[in-house]
Parts: structure tokens; C-alpha cells; sequence
């Protein structure tokens, strides 16, 4: 009992010291005392820290100085050396014009090139063009000026044409920036330097065409930055990036230009809303500027043994002062603290506000959920596009939420239709290829503001179509007809404009609503289909083609409507099971409404079974016919609407793995984008189904089929194969190397290596580094 009542003290002197140290007064007078002893602390802790960091910064912005100076006297010399090989080659006898284009002397032509190109391990090769000429001279021999730039070195941005140009018209010393140039099958960025020859001749003859590996620059550049965080750039005379190196974040526009404007020497400013320290200095020789750019606060990096006995300190004198000012502020508030006591105020505590950091921890959690989310809306987008599409306005609160944020909601009063436009015909060739690329992005979502409409497009199959969605926002017009025309002109007008030949159009009926844009997209199908077999113009309605002739006009009651087997045509060709069976049965009702003969009925119902096996017919289903005589004999409509559905479930199911093995190269597509990309994080069997527009269960089934492994499986093999290739071939650290291949977790990676190989990393590299390449299964 006595250690109850000693434990129920205790908790109630700690609730009272509590609630006291929460009173207002009491916080007035310690925050007092504190901020009276750490102003000063504070100052003076400031200004040594200042001044420590000053003199550092001071030292290695001197240190930048002098390697920059280095890295620009060993650029000049091998700038120096290329052009004084340029003058040695305008005095070269064995290249004159005469010798390379003798059959006997070009040898030795060829030759002299070979040992100018040898002697300058800067190069990746070098061009001797005589003006007026249509071919250029090499190390390799004599070749055609469109086969060398056309075929072997392909400029990123540098036409061959504008080549041709510059080697005819340079006068002067002429340096291009850094660019990729695609060597056969290698991409490597490279610079071109241009020398006329013979050099500083009013009339020059010919011209030099130096290829220079930028990475032959940035290697010495490296030697600048050694382990800060920044960026190296060499600006040309006139201003222009000629290579650069960045750590970190990189200068644009403005920021960057600024930096060709600074006289040399060292420069504090800011740039793109940083602090930045800038070293400049300039070349005598070609007019070059060569520019460092540092974050600031990389050089308090270097003063971490400073600022940590300088923190030590600071936390020791402020920590004794806090506990020496709380100690004051108690003895001041004593007084009060006995007549709160004696009048039991300020009892109970309310919840402590969250710290500053919890909510920057939020804001940044948000955001990040955000930014996920605006990555993933157009795959929600177009996912719900083709659900819409293929099977209607679903009956489910989430996925109608899904369709809200993706903004295919439509507006009060809004109404929408279906166009199909068929790039079949297209030509297949790699320029077409880009232009239907901008297209899709184009059609991925556009608006009409004049028209009162917007589209959205998604591709629905391999077949090169693609499917818009077209909303008819509110408006006073009331022609309905006249503004579906107005779109499909200004549509057609714009795929004139990205397009060689203008594509084929299928335009289904305006609906009211989401839950006919399936019945709109089965009936623009129909008219697209239709216009083909009737040769009719591009663009087609589904409307006008349901329109029957003016012979059976008379009898247009006693015949199921032609728009009802069209659509039912086209719903077991796009393999759309659950809107096939709806038609069936309301043509099945349909019929059992109309007080028809007994022969007529039967017509009737063999004009639906005809439908079913003259699809089944195009789609290449041939074993129904060992069917039909147990499909013409039924007795009842009942029994006949059985047997209709389950010939409908066989073609349509027939019909969807057809779409899925339509292109028997689509898994060759499929692993060459794998190879090319596994390095991409994101990466994923969903995304690569989604960007081929199949499903993730064939994608998984017909990869492994393929390659003989699963697709994760195989993402690996390619990332273990790069990894191994530069631990061998490469000095970079492990890390780099794994966030390069797209492994974001490294030591799960040093696992799976390590049960792949029965080694590390790190082992791996000390046991075969030095004897050259290794492959996995050694």
C-alpha cells in the first residue's frame, strides 16, 4: 500500500512538473536566459567557423586555379600538335593531290595519313578533303564522302550535306561541339575540328577533318574536380559548349552563358538559385575559356574535423548554459509555482505540436506519392481507355474513380463517339515509324477549344490502329451532325500534317453517355471494316453505312437490323465476348417479338448463324464445319440462342489468341527493347505488355518460350553481364556500376552476384581483372 501511494506521488509530482514547465510564464522566463547566453555563443561561434571556412575556400579555389592552368596548357599542346600535323600534311609530298589519287603512289599517301592519325592519341580519325572532290582520304584508304558520312560516321545534328559544305568553305580554324556520332554500330561523343589547308592561305586547297574523342577532354578534366561535386565546361571563342563534364547538377541557359562572359581568375555568384564558386581561365592560343563551377557548399565538406570539435564545443557551452538558464528561470517562477500548487491550476497537457521535421517529412512523402501518381496516369489513362472501349463503363466504384482521375469523366451535358483510324497501309519504313510515333503522342490527348471537343487515343493492337475517344463538351450549337463533321475535318487536317498518305477513318454514333463508347468503338470497327469491302472513301459513319437500300425498305421490320450484326461481327473479331452475347440475346428477343411465319423465323435465325460462321470463316477457324448440321437442326429459339452463344465463346476465344500471335516477330521487337534498356529501373513486365499492347500472361508464357527464361530472369543475366564487363574493363567504383545496369539495391545485388558466381564483386575484379575478359560461365 505504502509503495502504491509512494508511486502515485511520484507519477503526480511528474505530471505537475510537467504542466509547470508548460506554463507560459515559466517559457518566457527560460527561453530568456537562453537566448541571452546562446546570442553570443552563437555569434562567436559563427565568425571562427567563418573564418575557418574562408581560408579553406580560399585555398582550394588557388588549388582549382593552378589544375585548371594545367588542364589548359595540356589541351593547347595537343591542339598545338593537330595543327602543326596539319601544316606538316600541306607540305607533305606523298599528299598532294597528285599522289593520292595515283594508283601506285597512293600508298604511300595512306600511309603518311596512318602515322599523323597514330601520332595523335586524341583522335578517333582523320579526314584529307580536297575541295570540289566527292571523296575524302583516311588512314583505311580512298572512299566516297556520302558512304563515310552517310554510313560509317553519322553525325547526330551535322548533315552530311552541311559536311560537304564546311570542308568547301572553311577559311579558318573551326571547332564543333561535342555530338554523338554513331560509328557502324557504336555511339561515341565526339568533336570535329576543321584546319584548311595549306593553314593561314588566303586560297586553300583542301581541308583537315580532325575526329576527337571527347572522352580524351574529359579525361583530363576529371583531374580538376578530384572529389567535389561539380561541373567543367570548355567554351569555344565564340561562346559555345565545346565539352563538358558534369558532377552533379548542370548549368542551362542563362546560368551556363553567363560563365563565357567572366574575365579570369576566381568568382563567387549564383547560379539557377545556388551559391557557386567559378574559376575561369583563358587560353592565348585558340581563344578557348576553361570554367569550373563549384557548389559552395562542397568546400564545407572538406572541414568536417573543424566543424566537428567547433559542434562539440558549441553543444557543450550551450547545453551547460540551457541547464544553468532553466535553473534561474525555476528559482524566478519558485514563487509562482507554490501558488499554482496551492490553487491546483494548470493541470492536464495538451499534445505537443509535431516538429518542423515531421512535417517536411509529410510534405516530401506527399509529394513523392504525387509525382508517383503522375508517372503512372497515362498507363491508369489508357488502360481504362481500351477497358471503356472493349468492354463499356463498368459497374465498379474504384475503377469508376480510376476513370475519374484520369480525366475521362465526361462533363454535365457532355456527350462522346468512337473514331478508328487504320495505319495499315502505311509504309513501314523508320522515318514513317517516328512520324507515327509523334503521332500517337500527338493523339495521346488533344484539344479543340474551337470545336468544343477533346481526344483521347490509345493503340488497341498490333495491327498499327488506333482507337480516339472523342468528347463533345457542352455548347449553344445544336447541329450535332454538323460539329462530328467539323472534327473529323480538323483531324484529318492535322494527320495531313504528320503523316505521308492520310489514314483510313471509322466513325461510330454519338452517345450520351461513357456506357455506350463500347458500342460506339464495336460500330466504328464496323464502318472501317465495311469501307474496305465496299471501297467506299476514307473517312466512313457507321450511320450512313447502316442506312438500307431503298429495295427493302418495304420489309425493314420483318429483318434483324443490319447495325445489329455489324456490331456483333466485329465484337467476335475484336475478341469482345460479353458484348457478342449481349447482341445475340437481343436479337434472339428481338425476334421472339415479332409474330413472323415459321419460315420466315428460320431465315431469321440462319441470317445469325451466318453472321457467327462467316466471322469464324474470316478469322480462319476452320473446324466449325463438322458443326453445322448439328447447328441448323433446333426445334426451339432457346435451343438455337445456346448453341449461338457457345459457338460466339469459341470464336471469340479463337480470336484473341489470333490478335496475340497476329506478328510472329513481336517477341524479336519485344527482347531487342529488353537489351536495349534493361539498364531502366522501371522496367517491368506490365510496362513492356502495356507498350506492345498484349497481355502480361502471353507476354510471360511466349518470352520464356522465346529466350528460354522467365523476363526477370533474363533483366538479370543482362544486368550480371554489363556488371562483369566493366568490373573487367573499367576502373569505376562497385556502386556506380550497379545504379548504372538499373539495380537500385546494392547489397541485394553483391548477394544474388555472390550466389551467381560464388564471389563478390570485389573479387571478382582482383582474380580477373588483369587477365582480360571472363565470361560467367568460366
Amino acid at each position: 500500500m505504502n509503495a502504491f501511494l509512494k508511486s502515485s506521488r511520484e507519477k503526480s509530482g511528474f505530471r505537475f512538473t510537467w504542466n509547470r514547465f508548460k506554463s507560459k510564464l515559466l517559457l518566457t522566463y527560460t527561453l530568456s536566459y537562453i537566448l541571452i547566453f546562446l546570442i553570443p555563443l552563437s555569434g562567436v561561434t559563427f565568425v571562427i567557423y567563418h573564418n575557418a571556412t574562408g581560408n579553406l575556400r580560399s585555398e582550394i579555389e588557388q588549388s582549382n586555379v593552378n589544375q585548371l592552368n594545367q588542364v589548359r596548357l595540356s589541351i593547347d599542346n595537343q591542339m598545338s600538335n593537330l595543327l602543326e600535323t596539319a601544316n606538316n600534311i600541306s607540305f607533305d609530298e606523298h599528299l598532294t593531290k597528285y599522289m593520292v589519287s595515283h594508283p601506285y603512289y597512293s600508298r604511300d599517301a595512306i600511309a603518311s595519313l596512318a602515322r599523323y592519325k597514330t601520332n595523335n592519341t586524341v583522335l578517333e580519325d582523320l579526314f584529307l578533303y580536297y575541295r570540289g572532290e566527292d571523296r575524302v582520304y583516311s588512314s583505311l584508304g580512298m572512299s566516297n564522302f556520302d558512304l563515310v558520312f552517310k554510313n560509317i560516321y553519322r553525325f547526330e545534328r551535322w548533315q552530311p550535306g552541311e559536311i560537304k559544305q564546311a570542308l568547301n568553305q572553311t577559311a579558318f580554324n573551326t571547332v564543333r561541339p561535342a555530338e554523338t556520332v554513331v560509328v557502324r554500330s557504336r555511339s561515341e561523343s565526339m568533336l570535329a575540328m576543321l584546319v584548311p589547308i595549306k593553314p593561314n592561305d588566303p586560297y586553300p586547297y583542301g581541308t583537315i577533318l580532325y575526329l576527337i574523342k571527347e572522352a580524351q577532354l574529359t579525361g583530363v578534366m576529371d583531374s580538376i574536380l578530384n572529389d567535389f561535386s561539380g561541373s567543367s565546361y570548355i567554351f569555344s571563342g565564340t561562346g559555345e559548349v565545346l565539352t563538358a563534364n558534369n558532377r552533379g547538377d548542370t548549368l542551362r541557359g542563362q546560368d551556363l552563358a553567363s560563365l563565357t562572359a567572366l574575365a579570369p581568375g576566381i568568382h563567387g555568384m549564383a547560379l539557377g538559385g545556388e551559391r557557386y564558386s567559378v574559376v575561369t581561365v583563358k587560353s592565348k592560343i585558340n581563344g578557348w575559356t576553361y570554367a569550373t563551377a563549384i557548389p559552395s557548399y562542397q568546400f564545407f565538406e572538406q572541414v568536417a574535423q573543424i566543424r566537428t570539435i567547433i559542434l562539440l564545443v558549441f553543444a557543450f557551452t550551450a547545453l551547460t548554459g540551457i541547464i544553468v538558464a532553466m535553473l534561474l528561470a525555476r528559482r524566478q517562477y519558485h514563487p509562482i509555482r507554490d501558488l499554482l500548487e496551492f490553487a491546483s491550476l494548470q493541470r492536464g497537457a495538451k499534445d505537443a505540436p509535431r516538429s518542423r521535421n515531421e512535417w517536411d517529412w509529410i510534405k516530401q512523402t506527399i509529394h513523392d506519392y504525387n509525382a508517383r501518381i503522375d508517372m503512372q496516369e497515362p498507363f491508369v489513362r489508357n488502360q481504362c481507355l481500351m477497358l471503356l472501349f472493349k468492354h463499356g463503363k463498368p459497374d465498379d466504384p474504384e475503377i469508376e474513380r480510376m476513370i475519374v482521375q484520369s480525366g475521362l469523366e465526361l462533363p454535365e451535358n457532355a456527350r462522346c463517339f468512337t473514331i478508328i483510324l487504320s495505319l495499315d497501309e502505311q509504309q513501314r519504313d523508320e522515318r514513317s515509324w517516328t512520324r507515327q510515333q509523334a503521332l500517337r503522342a500527338l493523339l495521346h490527348r488533344l484539344d479543340l477549344p474551337e470545336l468544343h471537343a477533346r481526344i483521347y487515343g490509345v493503340e488497341f493492337s498490333v495491327a498499327h490502329r488506333l482507337a480516339l475517344m472523342v468528347m463533345l463538351l457542352p455548347t449553344e450549337e445544336d447541329d450535332e451532325e454538323q460539329r462530328v463533321r467539323g472534327i473529323l475535318g480538323e483531324l484529318d487536317n492535322r494527320l495531313a500534317d504528320q503523316l505521308p498518305r492520310q489514314p483510313n477513318l471509322g466513325v461510330g454514333t454519338v452517345y450520351g453517355g461513357l456506357s455506350g463508347l463500347n458500342q460506339s468503338f464495336l460500330e466504328a470497327a464496323s464502318a472501317l471494316e465495311q469501307r474496305m469491302l465496299t471501297v467506299s472513301g476514307r473517312i466512313a459513319y457507321f450511320e450512313e453505312l447502316a442506312e438500307p437500300s431503298a429495295s427493302a425498305v418495304s420489309g425493314e421490320s420483318y429483318w434483324i437490323p443490319k447495325k445489329w450484326l455489324l456490331k456483333l461481327e466485329q465484337s467476335l473479331k475484336q475478341g469482345n465476348e460479353a458484348t457478342a452475347l449481349q447482341l445475340i440475346a437481343s436479337m434472339m428477343e428481338k425476334i421472339k417479338q415479332e409474330a413472323l411465319p415459321v419460315g420466315l423465323l428460320r431465315c431469321l435465325c440462319f441470317d445469325v448463324l451466318n453472321s457467327l460462321l462467316r466471322t469464324a470463316a474470316e478469322l480462319g477457324i476452320d473446324d466449325m464445319h463438322g458443326d453445322i448440321s448439328s447447328l441448323h437442326a433446333f426445334e426451339t429459339l432457346e435451343g438455337l440462342a445456346s448453341k449461338l452463344r457457345s459457338l460466339a465463346m469459341r470464336i471469340c476465344l479463337a480470336a484473341t489468341n489470333r490478335t496475340e500471335e497476329a506478328q510472329p516477330t513481336l517477341m524479336d521487337e519485344i527482347v531487342a527493347y529488353v537489351e536495349e534498356n534493361y539498364a531502366d529501373y522501371t522496367l517491368s513486365l506490365e510496362h513492356v505488355a502495356l507498350k506492345y499492347g498484349t497481355s502480361t500472361s502471353y507476354l510471360s508464357r511466349s518470352f520464356k518460350e522465346k529466350i528460354g527464361a522467365n523476363f526477370t530472369e533474363y533483366i538479370w543475366q543482362c544486368r550480371l553481364k554489363e556488371v562483369v564487363r566493366q568490373l573487367l574493363h573499367t576502373s569505376a567504383p562497385l556502386k556506380d556500376i550497379i545504379e548504372r545496369v538499373g539495380y537500385l539495391d546494392a547489397p541485394n545485388f553483391i548477394r544474388k552476384f555472390k550466389k551467381e558466381t560464388g564471389v563478390t564483386p570485389g573479387q571478382y575484379r582482383k582474380l580477373h581483372g588483369a587477365g582480360g575478359p571472363v565470361s560467367l560461365d568460366s
